[in-house]
């Protein structure tokens, strides 16, 4: 079956190298990119200030949408295993206008979050060791943060092999160390030797509509944030093993293990800490668990700090795959300039828009916090605007990319077509929702009118209006990506046929 031109790769030598990593080490990145200690720390105190002894179960209900819109990666891989995900997939389906706006919002997530994750996981270690008084020096913070952003950076580029070593050993003994802190607080809410207003679990705290209305709405905004990431499994497809289904199937494997992990986490801090102790300390976010830490385990609170540490450490690492990846994809199929396209001769990883990503990812922090650390947290808050636009907007492609198959069978008219478009308007319906909650300056950490709207409205704003420019400039300078047309699936590749 013949191939358009820009199905055309790299020659072998100038690819990515493929089968580098198994389907556990692709499952273990998904995992570690979404940060899990680092993530249910940060919003465990707003979710419950909102929504109190509910906070399990919307963490139950932002776990659906993730799923649905899993479902979507998987099946896109399937039939198309581009490191480019959302950006190929989007562009196949609906043009290269939209792929392009995909792709953009990716790479820029990479951005957003990279210096801070690196903050916080210099922050948290330097506090398990005991060096309290370098975690409260601004200057040292930053150094030791660029330092590491540089260090994960080097580990990317060095190999795929390697940083799935080293993601193997941060998710374990992030694991170990949340699991250690959620079975000393449940034994101790069970044995009365909890220090704070414990509570005894209960099934109901998984009911999502227990507390209802507005608070709702916006705890499942927060609920979003914590799965976000898992999709790094996939941006790896072009080198993991059996890649038509291996990295589809981590994607969706690491949202359900994500959920168990959040749900015993939640039940275990809202269970020993009381949801008054838990709104009255919301504004700490990942700090809540240094607190709860000392408060649970006393002399062991160094524990659950390594916890958060590892945690950022490893999504610091694992967030740059995506935006770098989706780079090298971008540059191949000429929506970028072709040095994003660079593959290391040695080394087989995309090593220019690696680095690339680093270096503005650095720039963005340093310039951040310069500015203010509220307008560092409030650049966060713009993340949940392109996180539910890419993944809207890929939940979307799968179902029109795969529009003349979903009438073959039942399980391609709710897995392909019904599931991913119900996951994309429960994403878009979270959008309009997000943006509403973001025009309010007083909803923002900073507290400050830029433009009469909330500073992370108008940081998204600005990314996206940026994307636009530069799409519109290099469309141009570059026209050749802009003749690609919208297709649909191949048949012969719905079912795993060799085209």
């Amino acid at each position: 079956m013949a191939k358009d031109i820009t199905d055309s790769g790299p020659p072998p030598e100038a690819s990515l190298k493929p089968n580098a990593i198994g389907f556990v080490d692709a499952l273990v990145i998904g995992l570690n990119a979404t940060s899990p200690a680092y993530s249910v720390a940060a919003v465990i105190g707003p979710i419950v200030a909102l929504v109190g002894i509910y906070a399990p179960g919307v963490m139950l209900a932002s776990f659906v949408p993730m799923l649905l819109i899993a479902s979507a990666f998987y099946y896109l891989n399937k039939v198309d295993q581009d490191c480019g995900t959302t950006f190929s997939w989007v562009t196949r389906a609906m043009g290269p206008w939209a792929g392009w706006l995909g792709g953009w919002a990716i790479a820029m997530t990479g951005v957003l979050v990279v210096g801070s994750l690196a903050d916080v996981a210099v922050t948290f270690f330097l506090l398990a060791v005991g060096l309290d008084s370098w975690a409260d020096n601004d200057v040292v913070r930053q150094v030791l943060t660029v330092l590491l952003i540089l260090v994960m950076t080097a580990v990317c580029v060095i190999g795929t092999e390697v940083s799935a070593k080293v993601q193997n050993v941060l998710i374990l003994a992030q694991v170990v160390c949340l699991l250690a802190f959620a079975v000393v607080a449940l034994y101790r809410v069970y044995a009365g030797t909890g220090t704070l207003d414990a509570i005894d679990p209960e099934f109901g705290w998984l009911d999502p509509f227990g507390a209802g209305g507005a608070s709702l709405t916006a705890s499942l905004l927060l609920g979003v944030f914590i799965y976000w990431g898992w999709e790094s499994a996939v941006n790896l497809t072009e080198e993991v093993e059996d890649s038509a289904t291996a990295p589809g199937r981590a994607a969706v494997w690491s949202t359900v293990l994500l959920l168990v992990t959040y749900l015993a986490v939640a039940f275990a801090v809202v269970g020993y800490a009381g949801t008054d102790y838990l709104a009255e300390n919301a504004a700490e976010e990942e700090f809540i668990f240094a607190l709860l830490a000392e408060e649970a385990m006393g002399g062991w609170d160094w524990v659950v700090l390594l916890a958060v540490s590892t945690s950022a450490l490893a999504s610091t690492q694992t967030t740059i795959i995506p935006a770098s990846r989706t780079g090298l994809s971008m540059a191949r199929r000429h929506a970028l300039p072709a040095h994003f396209g660079r593959i290391h001769p040695r080394f087989r990883t995309p090593d220019v828009s690696t680095w690339w990503v680093a270096g503005i990812a650095i720039a963005w922090y340093l310039v951040l916090y310069h500015v203010s650390e509220n307008a560092l947290f409030d650049s966060l808050t713009a993340l949940s605007l392109l996180i539910a636009f890419y993944y809207a907007l890929t939940g979307l492609a799968c179902a029109v990319y795969y529009r003349r198959q979903l009438t073959r069978s039942v399980r391609n008219f709710f897995l392909i077509g019904l599931g991913p478009l119900i996951g994309a308007g429960l994403l878009a319906w979270l959008l309009v929702e997000s943006v509403a909650d973001m025009s309010d300056p007083d909803n923002s950490y900073s507290g400050v009118s830029w433009f009469g709207l909330g500073p992370p409205l108008v940081i998204g704003i600005g990314i996206i209006v940026a994307g636009v420019v530069l799409m519109v400039v290099w469309r141009l300078m570059a026209p050749a990506f802009w003749s690609e047309h919208p297709s649909v699936v191949d048949p012969d590749l719905v079912d795993g046929k060799e085209s």
